[in-house]
């Protein structure tokens, strides 16, 4: 379980930075490149250099990466973070002095910064974006550092009903409840088979569909098909009608016979019309005639 604090823990190292705004003149805290010095500038969230973080009581530079440092007695610059003599910083109340001594504050002029012993707004400093107290931001690592070492030291399960409140002197209750929540960890487990059943459900309902679908399908064919022979086969009808006349049939009545043809006789053409009689060809000539 140590690894599902861990990871968060070094995700979450390079989304601390923040702007230094000074109160009073509203602009930047920010480094140079090509030596130690420190400069006020117009906050642009853009720039690395002006870019700071906690790191325990030092305040880094993401451009440089060397650390907010006293130098003699007033004077100010960046050095390397290893030498915690003079890179340590207390803040209480959105002012900064050097750790240990009380009498000084990092105050900015339209001169650049340096230590004085004033608490004006000159001395006080503020997030750019959101201008909230630097401070906080510092008593925020302090609580996810306490709970990365107590994840490596604990051998069980993090049960933070019982997490002692002493490890993180003068969090609020509130905030602290929050960062709780926010590195809380739990069993996907029941998720995971949650959503299989229901993949499972979707499934079998795409098949029964599936098979309905093409069920239908084939009967619906089927039939096309019949009613098209049925077409053909009466249109077949119809073209014969047309060609053979019929004559009209009642299978209640009895058919007329043919009359007898009469005694054919030698030479004698008969003719038997539609109506049914039967004639000659010829006339019959009289004696007289002959």
């Amino acid at each position: 379980m140590k690894i599902l604090w861990i990871i968060p823990f070094f995700l979450l190292q390079d989304t601390e930075a923040f702007l230094m705004k000074n109160a009073k003149i509203k602009l930047c805290l920010q480094a140079s490149l090509a030596d130690k010095s420190l400069q006020l500038e117009d906050c642009d969230p853009k720039s690395d250099l002006q870019q700071w973080s906690w790191q325990g009581d030092s305040l880094k530079n993401q451009g440089t990466q060397s650390c907010l440092s006293v130098l003699g007695d007033s004077g100010v610059q960046t050095s390397p973070c290893d030498n915690t003599a003079s890179t340590g910083w207390d803040c209480s109340n959105s002012l900064l002095s050097p750790l240990g001594s009380s009498q000084s504050y990092l105050v900015a002029s339209r001169k650049g910064v340096s230590l004085d012993n004033v608490r004006g707004l000159k001395a006080q400093w503020q997030q750019g974006v959101t201008e909230e107290n630097v401070c906080k931001e510092k008593a925020a690592r302090a609580v996810q550092d306490s709970y990365f070492y107590a994840a490596l030291t604990s051998t069980q399960v993090y049960d933070h009903t019982a997490y002692n409140s002493t490890l993180v002197a003068g969090m609020d209750p509130e905030e602290l409840n929050n960062l709780l929540w926010f590195f809380r960890t739990e069993d996907p487990s029941s998720w995971n088979y949650s959503v299989l059943a229901l993949s499972f459900v979707a499934t079998i309902l795409g098949l029964v569909l599936l098979g309905i679908n093409i069920t239908r399908n084939r009967k619906r064919k089927i039939h096309m098909y019949k009613e098209a022979v049925q077409a053909a086969q009466q249109a077949e009808l119809e073209a014969k009608q047309a060609l053979i006349p019929v004559q009209e049939y009642s299978p209640g009545s009895p058919q007329p016979r043919e009359p007898a043809l009469q005694e054919e006789r030698a030479g004698e053409v008969l003719v038997q019309w539609k109506d049914g009689t039967v004639t000659t060809l010829y006339k019959e000539s009289s004696e007289d005639a002959m």
